[in-house]
């Protein structure tokens, strides 16, 4: 086994099952606001961080325990989060949602894990603080001497996967989107042979 490699696993879509922030607007019914925002943000029509800005300005009036606990039981892909349980010191998970929402989804999920950050009050998001920039952790793992694995499945992953050493674009839950072809080793579209090709790469 290779000591010195990271698994680094894109949030939504790749480890959780299901899209987190549609999630939150079907659930307090502002569904087809937040999906034209994300559908821009998906087909490349604006980027990432101009789409997360405006959806937290929407999401953000809505009460973070109410959305923390809704989000912690997000369906998870179960063969990956069993090889992600069993290789914990290999695998982190990146999100740009913000910490206040997924933090008990993280904690089951049960790796290291990086995220975007808010200030809160009264239970409300005021502001954001840090928007993940998840090719920054690709950069500091490779500068500590890891080989860097990403699996992720859109734009805002194309970066982080651009940098990373082994680059493979997962389409468990919908196809990736086509900016990632062009950079990715590897496109893979069932849960298993995902979890075969990273038990390769131990």
């Amino acid at each position: 086994m290779d000591k010195r490699i990271k698994f680094i696993f894109d949030l939504d879509g790749t480890v959780a099952a299901e899209e987190i922030l549609p999630l939150i607007a079907k659930r307090f019914n502002i569904r087809e606001e937040i999906d034209a925002i994300t559908q821009e943000s998906i087909q490349g029509n604006i980027p990432f961080v101009e789409s997360f800005i405006r959806r937290v300005n929407i999401l953000g009036k809505l009460p973070v325990s109410e959305i923390s606990s809704l989000l912690e039981n997000v369906k998870l892909h179960p063969n990956l989060h069993d090889f992600i349980r069993e290789n914990k010191g290999h695998c982190i998970v990146v999100t740009g949602n913000l910490e206040c929402w997924v933090d008990k989804l993280l904690k089951r999920i049960g790796c290291e894990s990086f995220y975007s950050e808010a200030i809160v009050e009264s239970d409300r998001v005021e502001r954001i603080s840090t928007i993940l920039k998840k090719e920054i952790v690709v950069e500091n793992l490779q500068k500590n001497g890891y080989t860097v694995v990403y699996i992720g499945d859109d734009n805002d992953d194309m970066e982080a996967m651009r940098m990373a050493d082994i680059a493979i674009a997962a389409g468990m839950t919908r196809s990736p989107s086509k900016s990632l072809l062009p950079i990715s080793d590897y496109l893979i579209f069932n849960e298993k042979a995902l979890c075969r090709q990273l038990n390769q790469l131990l």
